[in-house]
């Protein structure tokens, strides 16, 4: 990393031991490291904030046998197009499957489009992902 500036700080003594024990619980031996991740994710959190253009990823675990669910799903996902990037399904049992689309575009479109696909009846669980384009994060 050839551009890196060495900083200080000031933190209280209970603080640093918090810090402390997140970062070692989290698997991180490198501080610096630590908090540069601590700063990207607040840069994620950010763009999500001011609905700039994002990646996200939405699993859905569903009964694939709920009368007319996967024609709805299916058409949703269709109605989404431009959003949508990627769909993968699976088969997890004779009963449930799981589907995870991966999408690009504007936070408030991804949550609506999450929101849409939770509240399908036979949808057991729906999860939005947040990520970022990575075009803003250095």
């Amino acid at each position: 990393m050839p551009d890196l500036v060495r900083v200080s700080l000031a933190i209280d003594k209970p603080l640093l031991a918090r810090l402390e024990r997140i970062m070692a619980a989290s698997g991180y031996t490198n501080r610096s490291e630590f908090i540069r991740d601590v700063v990207r994710e607040q840069m994620v959190q950010r763009d999500w904030q001011e609905d700039r253009e994002a990646l996200a990823t939405i699993t859905v675990l569903f009964k694939h046998d709920q009368r007319g669910l996967c024609d709805k799903l299916t058409d949703l996902q269709h109605h989404h197009h431009k959003e949508i990037l990627f769909t993968s399904h699976v088969h997890l049992d004779e009963e449930r499957c799981a589907e995870v689309l991966v999408l690009r575009g504007r936070p408030s479109r991804l949550s609506h489009i999450a929101d849409e696909l939770k509240k399908q009846k036979g949808v057991l669980h729906a999860a939005l992902s947040v990520s970022s384009t990575g075009r803003r994060i250095p």
